[in-house]
């Protein structure tokens, strides 16, 4: 993992205002207020508090990474003096923060300016009026309930528990993402949306302006390596621009362009300058397949919670969110489930240019109050007014598991409305995604059916999995907590889900390193024996301090999983016809004679010829082959194949790989078998 603690890049590639701009990420001075002193005290006016401790900022209090490790403290003040850059004379000076958990009030020099409630979504405040020379005494005031059972949270624990306590991590309270001042004339650029029609042959902008517009204000867009175009302002605070492209570059995860547009605004208060960017790129459910750019997309996905061993919520560096990208591209994931947490805009930064798919969702409560799922709801136009420019974002959730919804919505229809306005809000804001209502189960109005099952029982995984492929009404159970099992649908009774994308939402078995990646290699297998099954999310791609079911540990290393997670979701992949024994051992062989029945699933957009060959142990001499042919987006039918076993090995590794015409693997796996007296004598053991 990236040790680096410094977080000093700009925060928002999206919307590039970096010529303007100073970081305020670092020391700051810091006082934990338990018994809420604070308040009567006036700590907010200069001088009327002492501050006995640091913090690193952006870091949570909780975290070893802010200095402080203070778990279940409910308020804390934080203290520094800032100033402004002297080339800001005459504009505006803006304070930011990404994010802070979870209600926030802010002074400068004593003068109040301004307070933001909700964890995950970023605010500004204007302390121009408040500064003395250019410079200021900033104090910071954050309140982090400890009861967080009413307002999103994710997976923050809470006190008192919620329902799902035991799925939950240490919370990360207070500033949690990077604080920094800009410079801005007094008539700014607001907000930026970037859309790309059907055609994919333009970019919409939609701009908004802020403060005074007189009637001299003119706006320039180009796009990058384009010629710059004049757009009178004329009082208009909203504007919309076409873009034209005449030769499109789609954006897909081999081919992640991205183009980029700059919007400079004149006017009598100054210039202003904002650099943003977006991809060429659609996303759709059409009957039971997902499209991307018009062409069918299956996906390879993981689970990711975002959090970091000693940081907690907070990347340790700038660069450990671009490793974390890098490190599930390397794994064969196409797609990140990020889990119920808004991530760093840095991280959707490396998502969009390395090439890598998101599913976004927004942090859930725990405990169904109308007054909860409207402040719930809120944050969700909110995600979209942060989010919709980036093009690795392919899918929208909402809720997941029915968390804050009491595990109700099968039978409560106060429940079900709850989703369904939910639905109909993010929709309203943004539909050119496909829209998870509530991930897991018992969907209610939504654009893709999903479903969560973990089982370390084989043969009931593979019922169960081909059960939901080819019916949507299947039964099936879940351990919810040690006394609790519950039988659940795909949707709530009356709602006709027929005709949707059908993907897995969640899965996973094993106690140890060896056994996840014993389970992953056959279960993953039997989610792709099913046409009917757009894709996977494999939960998940790293530990997160008590939950160690990740491919990799907390610190970003590979597990001794036994096998390479790259060659379990490659593109094309093998399909074994007979269960596999337990971990450790697949096949037992008989008389030496090995039969098995095989298929080929290939999810990709080109036909793919070779020749598919086999081989015992490290006896690549002897191997066997046949010449194979695979259509796109194709799982074959059943074939059969023979080999016998070396004479004198009691266990042996018997190897598969499919060689494209350029000699390139294209698949790979391997079956770990026992002659039948030694498999009897290693259960007897």
């Amino acid at each position: 993992m990236v040790t680096d603690s410094r977080r000093e890049a700009y925060p928002r590639p999206d919307f590039d205002r970096s010529h303007s701009w100073l970081c305020l990420n670092g020391s700051w001075e810091f006082r934990p207020d338990p018994e809420g002193e604070g308040d009567a005290a006036h700590w907010e006016q200069p001088g009327a508090a002492r501050w006995p401790q640091q913090i690193q900022v952006p870091f949570a209090w909780e975290s070893k990474a802010s200095g402080v490790e203070r778990e279940w403290l409910s308020l804390g003040w934080y203290h520094r003096h800032i100033a402004r850059s002297q080339t800001w004379e005459g504009e505006r000076t803006i304070l930011h923060f990404g994010a802070v958990h979870y209600h926030c009030r802010a002074w400068v020099n004593g003068q109040f300016v301004g307070e933001h409630t909700g964890g995950y979504t970023p605010f500004a405040f204007d302390i121009t009026d408040a500064l003395q020379d250019g410079q200021g005494e900033l104090i910071v005031r954050v309140e982090a309930p400890l009861d967080k059972r009413a307002i999103p949270h994710g997976k923050q624990r809470s006190q008192p528990n919620d329902d799902y306590y035991e799925c939950q991590f240490t919370a990360s309270s207070g500033i949690w993402q990077t604080v920094w001042l800009e410079g801005s004339p007094a008539t700014y650029i607001k907000h930026i949306q970037l859309s790309v029609p059907t055609s994919m042959d333009s970019i919409q902008a939609r701009i908004e302006l802020g403060g005074p517009l007189p009637e001299q204000t003119l706006l320039y867009i180009q796009l990058e390596n384009g010629e710059e175009e004049c757009i009178p302002v004329e009082g208009n605070a909203s504007l919309t621009h076409n873009l034209p492209i005449t030769q499109p570059r789609p954006w897909t995860p081999a081919d992640p362009f991205l183009y980029y547009v700059t919007f400079r605004l004149e006017s009598p208060a100054g210039s202003d300058r904002v650099r943003s960017y977006t991809g060429l790129r659609t996303i759709e459910g059409r009957g039971k397949y997902l499209f991307l750019n018009g062409e069918r997309l299956y996906l390879r996905g993981a689970l990711d919670q975002g959090y970091w061993p000693e940081s907690g919520y907070t990347a340790p560096s700038d660069r450990a969110l671009r490793q974390d990208v890098e490190i599930a591209l390397n794994a064969g994931f196409n797609l990140i489930r990020k889990h119920i947490k808004l991530e760093d805009p840095l991280w959707l930064y490396w998502a969009d240019r390395l090439g890598l798919l998101v599913w976004a969702e927004p942090p859930c409560y725990g405990r169904f109050s109308e007054e909860a799922a409207a402040t719930f709801d809120a944050q969700l136009p909110l995600m979209v007014e942060r989010d919709y420019n980036h093009p690795s974002i392919i899918l929208w959730g909402i809720y997941n598991e029915e968390w804050g919804l009491d595990w109700r919505s099968a039978e409560d229809h106060e429940k079900q409305e709850a989703v369904i306005r939910a639905y109909d809000l993010l929709a309203a804001c943004d539909h050119s995604r496909p829209i998870i209502d509530d991930s897991g189960w018992n969907h209610v109005k939504t654009d893709v059916l999903d479903w969560h099952y973990y089982d370390d029982d084989n043969q009931r995984w593979r019922d169960i999995t081909a059960a939901l492929a080819g019916d949507n009404t299947t039964w099936f159970g879940h351990q919810l907590g040690v006394d609790h099992w519950y039988e659940t649908q795909l949707s709530v009774a009356d709602q006709d889900h027929n005709g949707l994308p059908l993907l897995n939402g969640e899965y996973g078995a094993g106690r140890n390193a060896e056994e996840r990646g014993w389970y992953f290699r056959w279960q993953t297998q039997e989610l792709r024996r099913h046409d009917a099954i757009s894709g996977y999310i494999y939960t998940e791609l790293y530990d997160v301090e008590h939950e160690l079911c990740g491919l990799y540990d907390a610190e970003r290393h590979l597990k001794p999983l036994g096998c390479d997670p790259a060659w379990v979701n490659a593109e094309t992949t093998f399909i074994f016809a007979s269960l596999p024994q337990r971990p450790g051992l697949d096949y037992i062989v008989y008389g030496g004679e090995l039969e098995f029945g095989l298929q080929l699933s290939h999810q990709g957009a080109q036909a793919l010829a070779g020749q598919l060959t086999w081989w015992w142990g490290e006896a690549s001499e002897q191997k066997q082959s046949q010449a194979l042919h695979i259509e796109p987006f194709t799982i074959t039918e059943t074939f059969v194949l023979h080999t016998t076993m070396p004479l004198d090995d009691k266990r042996g590794t018997l190897h598969l790989q499919l060689l494209d015409e350029q000699d390139r693997v294209r698949a790979y796996a391997f079956l770990d078998v026992a002659q039948a007296q030694e498999a009897d004598l290693e259960i007897a053991r």
